[in-house]
């Protein structure tokens, strides 16, 4: 049994509580949050309550944490429980800079123990047969790939609680709310060679950008383009992924990326891919991804390897971003081998 502690009782630390329940071999011992309020509400049936972070990490029967706080707090969290000798699941995006992605993932190295990013979108059936396809070579040479989110998180929900929108503690839409889809563009498509991206905020009243705009150029060759919006009116239009070869044409589409739009292959007879897309309308949202989060992390743990969604995995849709953000302040193209020598030489 792998006993598990949550830090930070807000919206997103309930699916936590839900994918632990649903484990076998998980059990939630633990929550803590500063706000006694919001902490008596998970700190029931035999689950222990803290205020204070340190407290909690003392506690031997906790094996693993969850880290579900706001953004910004995410790296010195989770190596505060690193150094505690306690793995690691961290809420996306895993940090909201490169040197504490890094700092991180040294932690944990360091204290011998795992970390794992919440990207549950891979967990996806849709998603797991196109990646079945990438595997396969299906799609023959690629030509480029669209990652789009046309979402709407209004006024309201900024105002909610003051770190959202911040640069500091939020980092924007493509930090935010579209890190899941580049995380699923790499995961596809390999290696980003350069970036050039554009920024806006347009209609939000926020210090972080609310509208995105990117080309990329993967190490591959092929093109894509990242197009990212918490501004469409008045609710939730799109999440998909794009991806167009020479021999196949697929797009996982919807107001979330869980069911299939286009699925054409040249060396797939028409009736299997009908057969494809309706298996997934039957079931588009499978296993909670979270779920899948917790019992990856869980075997893990039992058996020594790495869990799927690792930090280094984590890592690589952060410099995606970092890379995005900088081109567009800089007005120049971004080359990812560039930006990571730099960063070498700051650590």
């Amino acid at each position: 049994m792998i006993r598990y502690g949550i830090v930070g009782c807000g919206h997103i630390a309930k699916k936590h509580v839900d994918a632990i329940a649903a484990v076998d071999d998980a059990q939630l011992v633990a929550v803590c949050d500063t706000n006694p309020e919001r902490l008596q509400a998970f700190a029931t049936d035999g689950v222990q309550g803290y205020t204070d972070l340190a407290d909690m990490l003392k506690n031997p029967d906790i094996d693993a944490v969850c880290i579900c706080t706001p953004s910004g707090l995410h790296a010195d969290l989770t190596i505060q429980a690193a150094e505690a000798g306690k793995h690691v699941v961290v809420e996306k995006p895993m940090a909201l800079t490169l040197e504490d992605a890094d700092r991180m993932i040294d932690a944990c190295e360091k204290n011998g123990v795992l970390m794992a990013v919440v990207h549950p979108n891979r967990f996806r059936p849709a998603i797991r047969e196109l990646r079945k396809k990438m595997d396969a070579g299906a799609f023959g040479k690629i030509g480029h790939a669209n990652a789009t989110v046309r979402w709407n998180r209004n006024q309201a929900y900024y105002d909610q609680a003051p770190w959202r929108g911040t640069k500091a503690m939020d980092g924007g839409v493509l930090m935010n709310q579209a890190i899941h889809n580049l995380d699923l563009l790499l995961w596809m498509m390999g290696e980003v060679d350069e970036v050039q991206s554009y920024q806006a905020t347009r209609i939000r009243n926020i210090e972080a950008e609310d509208t995105s705009v990117s080309v990329v150029r993967f190490k591959n060759g092929a093109l894509g383009v990242i197009e990212a919006a918490v501004t469409i009116y008045p609710r939730n239009l799109e999440e998909s992924l794009s991806i167009f070869g020479e021999k196949g044409t697929a797009v996982i589409g919807g107001p979330t990326a869980n069911w299939i739009k286009t699925w054409k292959f040249e060396d797939e007879p028409e009736e299997v891919s009908k057969e494809t897309i309706a298996r997934i309308e039957e079931d588009p949202f499978g296993i909670p991804g979270h779920q899948c989060i917790i019992q990856d992390m869980t075997e893990a743990i039992q058996t020594g390897r790495k869990p799927i969604v690792s930090g280094e995995e984590g890592r690589r849709a952060l410099s995606l971003v970092i890379a995005c953000q900088l081109a567009a302040e800089t007005g120049q193209p971004v080359k990812m081998d560039t930006l990571e020598r730099k960063q070498k030489k700051r650590g």
